[in-house]
């Protein structure tokens, strides 16, 4: 890998560790379509496996008081649900032509970044999310398996519940932790993940370390709303770029 590279690696791994500090969530959304641009879609998710589960680990165990929540008890159904659309979603990342994954990817981001701004204030109550989350787990399972990216369902999905902070953090923490061991697990099966890619992954814990208080610091004094726009306005141009292959 040259000097270019390393240095657009860390970059992307930096601006989704500030974004992961500040809102409990992001890594491989901001991070994710960056790196594929770079190396690719299959490199860039077996990167990110190893930094994912060590932070949303530290996630879970920081914010464990809110494991008693009630409105945790959609977890078990949607982490059931995940775990058959994460199988899918594997074999689709083993089958389809990369091409295809990374429009895909793009469009999704977009779809996102849509319901972010066409739904602002729609909301489900808790008892809807218990019935629903296994369908919804499985939707995003599958996007986790093929593209690596979960967010554009789940979180739009734990948007609309309108959490607490710190339970949306846990919950959050959960799900990711979960569908990555999951889904590093099903590529391992498949035969897609290589033993290499454990050095670049243990490199790219380095500037995440570093930057994740970077994040926490700006998230205690940064508005809600200024952040969510400036990751939308980077969502769009990485979008952009990955469905137009530039």
């Amino acid at each position: 890998m040259d000097l270019q590279s390393i240095a657009l690696l860390t970059l992307a791994l930096g601006a989704g560790a500030i974004v992961k500090g500040a809102t409990g969530m992001g890594l491989p959304l901001v991070a994710l379509p960056l790196l594929a641009t770079v190396l690719g879609l299959h490199q860039a998710i077996g990167i990110l496996l190893i930094p994912h589960i060590v932070t949303n680990a530290y996630q879970v165990w920081a914010y464990r008081a809110a494991r008693s929540s009630d409105a945790a008890a959609f977890l078990p159904r949607f982490l059931l649900g995940g775990a058959v659309g994460i199988a899918i979603g594997t074999w689709a990342l083993g089958t389809l032509p990369e091409r295809q994954l990374e429009i895909a990817l793009g469009l999704m981001l977009f779809a996102y970044i849509g319901l972010r701004f066409a739904k602002p204030d729609f909301g489900i109550s808790l008892a809807m999310a218990s019935r629903i989350g296994g369908p919804a787990g499985l939707a995003a399972g599958t996007l986790q398996g093929a593209t690596g990216i979960a967010a554009p369902i789940f979180v739009t999905f734990l948007h609309a519940l309108g959490l607490a902070r710190n339970v949306s953090v846990f919950v959050i923490s959960v799900i990711f932790l979960s569908f990555t061991v999951m889904h590093f697990t099903a590529l391992v099966v498949a035969d897609i993940y290589r033993a290499d890619w454990i050095w670049l992954s243990l490199f790219a814990l380095v500037p995440i370390v570093v930057l994740m208080p970077v994040g926490e610091w700006l998230g205690r004094r940064a508005s809600p709303e200024t952040f969510s726009r400036m990751i939308l306005v980077f969502l769009v141009v990485i979008g952009a770029k990955m469905v137009l292959g530039l």
